[in-house]
């Protein structure tokens, strides 16, 4: 099990949320088994989000994906602030 891990700065929830669930990059077909979303504590404009995948090539695939056709887009990342801190995770045994 591989998890694609998203942390970022925001400016606003409820647009972030939204971007989100329109899911531009169509989770499913891309391979994403599950989902989480996390806010730190008493900073709610910051967000952290886990993908997960069975293979590592789909996590990867994905995250270019991301790189390429949504963070750069306003439409697709309309509450994103910052360049996103990205790592891919695998699951010990």
């Amino acid at each position: 099990m591989y998890t694609l891990q998203i942390e970022h700065q925001i400016t606003d929830f409820p647009t972030w949320k939204s971007a989100f669930d329109r899911d531009p990059v169509n989770r499913a077909a891309a391979g994403v088994l599950a989902h989480r979303i996390g806010r730190p504590v008493g900073d709610s404009h910051y967000i952290v989000v886990e993908l997960d995948f069975a293979d590592l090539e789909k996590a990867e695939q994905l995250l270019s994906n991301l790189r390429e056709h949504v963070w750069r887009s306003n439409d697709n990342a309309p509450a994103l602030a910052g360049a996103p801190k990205t790592r891919i995770i695998e699951a010990a045994p």
